[in-house]
Parts: C-alpha cells; structure tokens; sequence
C-alpha cells in the first residue's frame, strides 16, 4: 500500500513540475521578466497596458450594484484577517523555537505584485492588493497550522477531506496505532531538518 502511495506521490510532484514549465511559457509569452523580485514588461506591452486600462469613473459606473454594495462587507474582513495575521506572526515566533521548528517565510505564500499592472486602475488595483493579502495569509495559516498539525497530531481523519494540506498526504494512517506510536518522532524530525527555503 505504502509503495502505491509513493509512485501516486511522485507522479502528483512530476504533475507540479509541469504545471511550473508551463507558467514560465506563460511569462515569456505575455513577454515580462522578473529582475531582482520586481516585475519588468516590454516596452510595448507596458504601453498596450496602459491603453487598455479603464478609468475609475466609468468602472463604478459599469460595476454590477451587487458589487458596490457588498464591497463595505467585503473590506471589512480586513479587521480580522490583521488580528489573524498578528496571531499566526506571535505564535511562530512562540512556539516554533521550542518545538525546533522552522518559521514559515511570509514571502513564500504572502505575493502582493499585481497592483504593478498598468492596465489596472486605482480600484482594481486595490481590489488585487486585499486579494493578493487575503489569499496569501490565508496559505501561510495553512502551513503554520499544518506544522503545527504535523509536530502534534500527524494523524490522516478516517474520512477524506477536500483538499488536504501539503503535509497531510505524509501522515499517518487513521487506525494504525503502532504507526503512530512508532512514526510520531520521525514526523517531528522531518519537520526539524526542513531544508532553510522552507522556512525563515
């Protein structure tokens, strides 16, 4: 069982390398680089961008009502994805150490690029800044929480849950005691000997 798991793990790992070879056929083809973290378009892409942006006027008045008047509902989730994001910064800072651990790096999961599109306005932009916020502190609890999960509890749930932590396919099989037992310490070294881009 353990071998069929690893062949369906290493083909999901050849599936991501495929996945990265396309976006970078992607980048070439909408024709930008990226110099030293910073994103950089051809000449004339970067003016095609600027032609097609909308102005903010006429984006308010395109915009669906729906739209206008969920957005306060919408931007108000930045209170708790602050407190949230304040929460997970302490409790890495915390207990990561203790638990030899390293931290998540922001950086990996937080992007906050798009708002460098030319063809966007001020709107969108700022649109793209929260998204890019959100999703990404979202992901960043994700992996904080599946170390934490991995270091406490690197147990699989008898019931299949939609879609697991990165972590998650490496845990434990539900029932198997000896496993558990026996695996707990290598899950926590695993966690301990992390490669230094994986964490801070």
């Amino acid at each position: 069982m353990q071998r069929e798991i690893d062949v369906l793990l290493k083909r999901l790992r050849a599936f991501e390398d495929q996945w990265e070879q396309r976006a970078a056929a992607r980048q070439a083809a909408f024709r930008y680089r990226v110099e030293r973290g910073r994103v950089v378009f051809e000449e004339t892409v970067a003016r095609r961008h600027q032609q097609l942006r909308m102005g903010v006027l006429r984006f308010l008045r395109t915009s669906p009502l729906s739209a206008l008047v969920t957005a306060p509902v919408l931007y108000a989730g930045i209170v708790p994805l602050a407190l949230l994001d304040l929460f997970v910064t302490v409790f890495q800072r915390v207990c990561f150490p203790f638990w030899g651990i390293l931290r998540v790096r922001r950086a990996a999961y937080i992007a906050v690029d798009r708002h460098h599109l030319r063809y966007l306005n001020a709107i969108e932009k700022l649109n793209c800044l929260y998204c890019g916020y959100a999703t990404g502190l979202i992901a960043l609890c994700r992996e904080v929480a599946g170390r934490t999960e991995q270091y406490w509890c690197p147990i699989k749930h008898a019931r299949r849950i939609r879609p697991p932590h990165g972590r998650y396919r490496d845990f434990l099989d539900y029932g198997d005691g000896d496993g558990y037992r026996d695996g707990l310490e290598s899950h926590r070294d695993a966690l301990r000997k992390a490669p230094p881009e994986d964490g801070e």
